[in-house]
C-alpha cells in the first residue's frame, strides 16, 4: 500500500502507497489522489506487443515468446494478459495469469514504465488505471508507455483468496477475549492465524507457495521482455522497492532506469522493521499533534507529550472497553490504531485526522470505522474490494522468516514497546501471523548491490513514517549505483506529491538517465 498496515496478527508493516477507497471520500481528497481522466487521449499504439526475442532456456521460451494483444478498455487505456511460470524453479505445464494495463506515450515514446504501488498485495493495475496521475506525471506519461500490472497473487492476476467478507471482517476487527501479552491472548491469535493460513491453502492451491518477491521479480523480467523493452524501466513506490531491487540483484545486466522511492531496507528483519516503523509511526504522530496544537480546532490541548499521553489513554480504554459503532462493530485498540495510521501517511490528510480523534473522544467509533475500512479495503456494504489483505500476508509470510516462541515475542515487544511508548504495544507480536503459515521464508534477507546494474534512483523522505528515511540511505548505500534523492518533508513517498526539486530529479533519471552528482537534499 506500503505498508499495508496489519495490526492484529500481522508479520510486518510493509510500506504501502494508499489509494482511493469510496468510503472515505473526504479523506481521499485530503490524500490528493484523483482517478485517471487524461486531458489529451495518447496517440494510437500497436495493438500487439513484439518480444524482444532474446535467448533463453527451452523450457521459458514459450513464455517469453509470447506476443501481447491488448484491448482498448477506456479513457485511452488498453489492457491484456500475459503468462508466467508458476514455479521459475521448475517451469512447466503450471501458470500463472498477469493482469496488465498500459497509458500508451502521449509524445516521443522512451519505452515501457512498469510501475509498483507497494504493499506487497497493491494493485498497479487500479493504480496506473484509476490514480495515473498521482502515479506519474505528465512528463513521463508523454515519454512512456505506463504499464500498471498486478504481481502473482494480487487483484486481476492470479490471486491469492482466503476469507469471505464476513469471516475477514472477524480476522480483522474482531476482538480477542484474553488479555493482551497473556500466554491465552497469544494462543487465541495463533488459532485464528492457522484458520487463516489454512482457509488461504485451501482456497488458493499452489500458487500460496509461490508468490515470493523473488518468484515475482523473475516475472518483471519476463514482462519487460514481452513487451519489447531490452532493458526494465521501473517505478517503484514503497514495498515496490523492494520488488525493484530485488531485480536488480537478480538481473544487474537488465537495469535500464530504477527509481525507488520510500525504500525498503532489503537486510531487515521483520523485528527491525516494525520497531523502526513503530518509531516512524510515532514520530509522525508527534508531528501532527505539533500542528494540531499550533492551529485551531484540535481536539486536544497541551504540550505535544500531554496529548500523546492522551492518545495512550484513549487507545488503552478502548483496548479494555471497545466503542460500539451504528453498524454494531466494536471499535477496538488495533482498529482505532489502523484509522490513526491511515491519515498519517500524507501530512494533507492531518485534519481529517482531528475529526477522526475528536468523534472517538465523543464516544463516536463510525469516523474511525470508516478510516479503518478504507485502509483495508472494505466497502460501506461490507464487501471487500480487492484481495490485498490477503496477498499482504502471503507474501510477507514467505519474504520474511518468524518465530513462535513467546519468550522471543515478549522480548522483541519490549523494545518495540521502548522504541514507541504510545503506539508500540498496538504492534507487537506480529510474528503470530506467519509463524505457522502454509509455507516458510526459504531464503536470507541480506545487502542487496546489484553489481554492475546500472545507476539506480533511491528517494527517501525524512519524516516518511511507514518506510523510514534510514532505510532509503541503507538501500542507497548497499547498491553498487545507488544514488539518494532526499526529501525533507512528512509523509509517505515523495515522486509526484513533494516538489519540484524532487520531480525534477525522478523525470530526468527516468527520460534521460541524468543521475544527480550529488542528493540534491530537496
Amino acid at each position: 500500500m506500503t505498508r499495508r498496515t496489519r495490526l492484529r496478527t500481522a508479520p510486518v508493516l510493509a510500506g504501502k502507497t494508499v489509494l482511493a477507497r469510496t468510503t472515505v471520500a473526504a479523506l481521499v481528497l485530503a490524500l490528493g489522489l484523483t482517478g485517471c481522466v487524461p486531458l489529451f487521449l495518447p496517440q494510437q499504439a500497436p495493438t500487439t506487443s513484439a518480444p524482444t526475442g532474446e535467448k533463453v532456456s527451452a523450457a521459458l521460451k514459450p513464455f517469453y515468446s509470447q506476443v501481447l494483444k491488448w484491448k482498448d478498455c477506456g479513457d485511452g487505456l488498453q489492457c491484456t494478459t500475459a503468462s508466467a511460470p508458476l514455479d521459475w524453479t521448475d517451469p512447466g505445464t503450471e501458470k500463472v495469469d498477469l493482469a496488465l494495463v498500459r497509458h500508451p506515450a502521449t509524445g516521443t515514446r522512451v519505452g515501457s514504465l512498469l510501475v509498483n504501488p507497494g504493499g506487497p498485495g497493491g494493485s498497479g493495475y487500479d493504480f496506473a488505471k484509476e490514480s495515473l496521475d498521482y502515479a506519474t506525471d505528465a512528463k513521463l506519461q508523454a515519454g512512456f508507455d505506463v504499464v500498471g500490472f498486478d504481481p502473482r497473487g494480487v487483484g486481476r492476476s492470479s490471486s491469492v483468496t482466503c476469507y469471505e467478507p464476513a469471516q475477514m471482517d472477524e480476522y480483522l476487527y474482531g476482538l480477542p477475549v484474553a488479555a493482551r501479552g497473556s500466554d491465552a491472548w497469544i494462543q487465541e491469535l495463533t488459532v485464528a492465524a492457522a484458520d487463516f493460513g489454512d482457509a488461504c491453502q485451501k482456497n488458493t492451491g499452489a500458487l500460496l507457495g509461490h508468490v515470493d518477491s523473488v518468484s515475482a521479480a523473475h516475472d518483471l523480467d519476463l514482462l519487460r521482455a514481452v513487451l519489447g523493452d531490452k532493458k526494465l524501466n521501473f517505478l517503484g513506490y514503497s514495498y515496490g522497492t523492494f520488488l525493484g531491487a530485488t531485480y536488480a540483484e537478480l538481473y544487474p545486466g537488465k537495469v535500464g532506469r530504477l527509481a525507488l522511492d520510500g525504500a525498503l531496507d532489503p537486510s531487515t528483519t521483520n523485528a527491525d522493521v516494525t520497531r523502526v516503523q513503530a518509531t516512524g509511526f510515532e514520530n509522525a504522530l508527534r508531528s501532527y499533534l505539533a500542528d494540531c496544537l499550533a492551529g485551531e480546532n484540535c481536539p486536544f490541548d497541551g504540550s505535544v507529550d500531554d496529548a500523546m499521553a492522551t492518545i495512550g489513554a484513549l487507545l488503552a480504554s478502548v483496548d479494555v472497553s471497545p466503542i460500539t459503532a451504528t453498524d454494531g462493530r466494536q471499535l477496538g485498540a488495533n482498529t482505532l490504531l489502523t484509522a490513526i495510521i491511515y491519515p498519517l501517511y500524507q501530512a494533507t490528510a492531518w485534519p481529517n485526522l482531528s475529526e477522526m480523534f475528536t468523534s472517538v473522544l465523543n464516544g463516536d467509533a463510525d469516523v474511525a470505522f470508516q478510516f479503518a475500512d478504507g485502509y483495508n479495503g472494505r466497502s460501506a456494504d461490507g464487501k471487500y474490494l480487492d484481495n490485498s489483505t490477503e496477498a499482504f500476508m502471503a507474501i510477507n509470510c514467505v519474504d520474511y522468516s518468524y518465530n513462535a516462541d513467546p519468550a522471543l515475542m515478549r522480548a522483541q515487544a519490549a523494545e518495540i514497546e521502548a522504541a514507541a511508548p504510545t503506539i508500540g504495544k498496538y504492534m507487537t507480536f506480529g510474528d503470530i501471523g506467519c509463524a505457522n503459515w502454509p509455507y516458510k521464508f526459504t531464503g536470507e534477507r541480506s545487502q542487496i548491490k546489484a553489481e554492475g546494474a546500472a545507476p539506480i534512483l533511491v528517494v527517501g523522505t525524512t519524516n516518511d513514517p511507514a518506510t523510514p528515511y534510514v532505510w532509503a540511505q541503507s538501500l542507497a548505500d548497499q547498491l553498487d549505483s545507488g544514488a539518494l534523492v532526499t526529501y525533507t518533508g512528512e509523509g509517505h513517498t515523495a515522486y509526484n506529491k513533494s516538489n519540484a526539486c524532487v520531480n525534477t530529479a525522478v523525470d530526468d533519471y527516468l527520460l534521460k538517465g541524468a543521475v544527480p552528482a550529488s542528493d540534491p537534499m530537496c
